[in-house]
């Protein structure tokens, strides 16, 4: 089943997405309410006006948040790749491949393209893929007119290249991904990532990510206050109850132990 490539999205309560890995860059335009990303070693805030272009790739965490009695309205242009590479064929991108986000200052190209996909959400049915094709390549002549350096995120193919394998696992333990995207990620096969895993860290990676996981819930627990119902997602556990039986099975007592738990 495809991903629909315009689609908005309205959250009238607050909602925290899991983990976040696009697989295709991604633009998203706030309409109302506040929309946070955290990735690894920052987060974001985007309120009602912005808009921004995700890289393809890029672990992270999403929150969308009522604001000022207002829903979470968020506009999403997602950008195929197929679709990319055909618009790229014969064209040279106008900046150098980038792997940051890029925010827009909001211009009237951007107002004129978001204005003109307004009144398509009124469709019971999908978009037509005819149309949706249409304004995906409208979206990615808009932008790299208003801004060229999207261009390093749109116009660029190529896999994850091999990254120092310590570094990216100590900022991204806590996402609960699959051994297999944790190795597409590092620019590694699922063999080859375990292998250099064991020759780097000397266990196995989901002992080696249980354990991480587990310390960083102890000390959100014991240091901050905080109850086991708001650090087991955020230390990538899947659920509570799993979380709490691999807590009491290392530590020996169970995470409601802390004062701050309930």
């Amino acid at each position: 089943m495809e991903i629909a490539e315009v689609f908005i999205s309205c959250k009238k309560e607050v909602h925290y997405s899991r983990e976040l890995t696009l697989s295709q860059p991604a633009l998203i335009r706030v309409i109302s309410g506040e929309m946070r990303i955290m990735a690894a070693d920052r987060s974001f805030r985007f309120l009602a006006g912005d808009t921004v272009l995700f890289p393809r790739d890029q672990l992270a965490r999403m929150s969308k948040l009522p604001l000022n009695g207002e829903p979470c309205v968020v506009i999403s242009v997602i950008f195929r790749k197929d679709r990319l590479q055909r618009y790229y064929e014969h064209i040279q991108p106008l900046a150098p491949r980038n792997h940051e986000p890029v925010a827009f200052i909001d211009h009237p190209l951007l107002k004129s393209l978001f204005n003109s996909l307004t009144p398509y959400f009124e469709l019971t049915d999908a978009l037509p893929a005819d149309i949706a094709a249409f304004k995906v390549e409208e979206a990615i002549r808009v932008l790299r007119t208003v801004k060229p350096a999207a261009d390093g995120l749109l116009g660029y193919f190529d896999v994850p290249g091999k990254l120092d394998l310590a570094q990216f696992m100590e900022q991204n333990f806590r996402y609960n991904l699959p051994l297999e995207k944790f190795g597409y990620l590092t620019g590694r096969s699922l063999t080859t990532f375990k292998k250099d895993f064991k020759q780097v860290f000397h266990q196995t990676p989901s002992r080696w990510l249980t354990q991480k996981r587990l310390e960083l819930a102890h000390y959100q627990l014991a240091e901050q206050g905080r109850k086991p119902s708001e650090v087991y997602l955020d230390a990538g556990f899947e659920d509570l109850s799993h979380f709490s039986f691999a807590f009491k099975k290392h530590y020996g007592y169970p995470p409601s132990r802390f004062s701050g738990s309930r």
